[in-house]
């Protein structure tokens, strides 16, 4: 099977990534930031699609992902296909805080998800073997359905951690030290069954560093 190039995305800064506040499933629009980052991350994808044309774009169904690729959905004239198994990881009682909430309000299980055990599932939400599976059923789709072409897939700084893992053979136990910026593209090579990372955390297209996820 031909190899297929994902140019895997993370979705442009809200008000809750600025404070550290967990939005899972939480639907949260774009902050003005985010939405100048998907105007400037669409110009760096236009011009890619001029050099080697993208045959389709598929996103998160929630909505900082959806309108981190409207302008480039629309500049370039292919609609979004969205894929709810792009969305982020469920974090179920912990949804809506920060950290330092998370401490006090859900002491237990803040601690257990601190842990990153892959088998405890969060109150309400989800395990992270749970969110792995689904994630990484979409993107072993995606890149199947588009043998030998480039693909856009709009997503989460968890979707993006779950691919990096996949194609490093990490652990989803292990600690992260790597970043997950708002807005940062990140192309990965699928062939053999097996991601590939080809370049990771690109930001140049951006004026200034992006949020890195915590």
């Amino acid at each position: 099977m031909p190899n297929t190039q994902l140019w895997l995305i993370r979705h442009g800064e809200t008000a809750w990534n600025a404070e550290r506040r967990f939005q899972g499933h939480t639907d949260i629009p774009l902050n003005p930031n985010g939405a100048q980052q998907a105007k400037k991350l669409a110009e760096r994808l236009i011009h890619q699609h001029s050099q080697q044309a993208f045959a389709a774009i598929y996103s998160s169904d929630l909505s900082r992902a959806r309108h981190t690729a409207e302008p480039t959905s629309l500049a370039i004239k292919l609609p979004m296909r969205l894929d709810a198994r792009l969305r982020e990881r469920h974090y179920g009682v912990l949804s809506t805080l920060t950290p330092e909430e998370m401490a006090v309000e859900h002491p237990e299980t803040f601690r257990r998800w601190q842990r990153r055990d892959p088998a405890y599932v969060l109150p309400r939400g989800e395990s992270l073997n749970q969110f792995n599976q689904r994630v990484m059923n979409a993107l072993s789709t995606i890149a199947r359905e588009h043998a030998g072409r480039s693909v856009i897939v709009m997503a989460h700084g968890g979707v993006l951690d779950c691919a990096y893992r996949a194609a490093h053979g990490m652990a989803l136990s292990e600690p992260r030290k790597y970043t997950l910026h708002n807005a940062s593209i990140n192309r990965m090579r699928f062939a053999a069954n097996q991601f590939h990372i080809e370049r990771w955390g690109d930001i140049t297209h951006l004026d200034a560093e992006a949020f890195d996820e915590q």
